[in-house]
């Protein structure tokens, strides 16, 4: 046991009392340790006897409240003076003891440790000191920003090197991002001691909550910068370039990782995201990396056969035959004529569907000769008319019958 100046602790006490074992003793520390040095060691024993990690060892659960019990008292500085002059009696009459058991104060105490414990089995620490989501001075993040672009076809097919302009928040220049007045700096926050969260007993229960005075931040600014007035940021419109690679298909989404909204005080930055739309076309249609296109043909092309430019979506134009007795609705495709798939040099299709115009405002002698033409005609001529009206006769003749 370590040396005790003072009165003997053990004198005057019950049996029960003089069975407790020395705080410092149970925590394996000094009596003159730091509050560092008592938080340090009680972490590390709570630890390694929490009865979750010592199922066989039916004395954990004890070790574990004793743990607990005398760290109640030694981090307290009123009550680790009161016991460090009185020991064990300083308490007599609290049939739980100083915060053993399960008394108002036993969610304070262990929500460092729980921390520890239940960090290791959800993917450690979350920040510096494993305070998880304690973390002293955590600052804010910026916000993420949209920014809605609109191209052409064309410019899809191609790809595209744009500039844009966005407001948006970025770091203070006059206080480097501190929200504080050039030459000061943000003090630790009274209320919350610099935890950005305070606690507040209800019986049974202990309630956190964000610190009203600092929200969250564990700092407070008391002498604030004039350009920003303690925000840490100010509005700004900024140029940024945008690569907008070949193939973006409508609703793409481009990231720009740290272009968002700068955090307050000094906090990281969001990011920007580009969502892209693309006009519709004069002429296309798109389906993935395919292209479709209507193209009408004269009723002379259609039937004695021939060849029509048609537009492709790279600007160019293609020679593309019809062969003769070619039908509304034929379609035809061309291959490698489509988009350009998304980081990939693979190309789709586009798909030609005629339609076969009826000709209109005829002059006399154009009426002639189609009139003349229809006299011409037969079944080998206009095979499904032919056959229809056939099929139709036999329907009506059978019915009559």
């Amino acid at each position: 046991m370590a040396a005790y100046w003072g009165p003997d602790p053990s004198a005057g006490l019950d049996n029960d009392l003089m069975a407790k074992r020395d705080y410092y003793d149970v925590l394996s520390v000094k009596r003159g340790a730091t509050e560092a040095e008592l938080k340090s060691a009680f972490r590390r024993l709570a630890k390694e006897h929490h009865p979750d990690r010592n199922p066989e060892d039916s004395t954990a659960e004890q070790k574990f409240k004793e743990i607990n019990e005398a760290y109640e008292v030694l981090k307290d500085p009123q009550k680790r003076a009161a016991y460090d002059q009185f020991g064990h009696a300083a308490f007599e009459g609290n049939s739980r003891g100083p915060g053993g058991g399960f008394g108002p104060d036993f969610s304070s105490s262990m929500s460092d440790i729980f921390d520890d414990l239940f960090g290791e089995f959800m993917g450690g620490r979350r920040g510096a000191g494993g305070g998880g989501g304690r973390q002293r001075n955590a600052r804010e993040r910026g916000a993420d920003l949209r920014y809605n672009m609109e191209i052409t076809l064309a410019e899809a097919y191609t790809g595209k090197q744009a500039q844009i302009r966005v407001p948006t928040s970025v770091g203070c220049e006059t206080c480097s991002g501190s929200g504080a007045r050039a030459g000061s700096k943000p003090t630790t926050c009274a209320t919350c001691g610099g935890q950005g969260k305070v606690r507040a007993s209800q019986g049974f229960f202990t309630i956190e909550r964000t610190c009203p005075s600092c929200q969250g931040r564990g700092e407070t600014i008391d002498d604030p910068c004039p350009t920003c007035h303690g925000q840490g940021r100010v509005t700004k419109e900024r140029t940024l370039a945008v690569s907008i690679p070949e193939g973006v298909e409508d609703g793409t989404r481009i990231r720009l990782a740290g272009e968002g909204e700068a955090g307050q005080r000094g906090g990281p930055t969001g990011d920007l995201y580009i969502f892209l739309s693309i006009k519709p076309h004069e002429f296309f249609q798109r389906d993935g990396a395919d292209i479709f296109c209507r193209v009408p043909i004269s009723m002379t092309t259609a039937a004695l056969g021939g060849n029509v430019d048609v537009p492709t979506v790279d600007g160019n134009r293609v020679r593309m035959p019809v062969p003769s007795g070619t039908e509304t609705g034929k379609q035809f495709r061309l291959k490698s004529k489509g988009m350009p798939v998304l980081r990939s040099k693979v190309l789709g299709d586009m798909y030609i569907q005629v339609e076969v115009e009826t000709p209109k405002a005829l002059t006399r002698r154009q009426r002639e000769l189609l009139e003349e033409f229809e006299r011409e005609s037969n079944k080998e001529t206009n095979p499904a008319s032919s056959g229809f009206f056939a099929r139709v006769k036999e329907f009506f003749e059978g019915k009559g019958a």
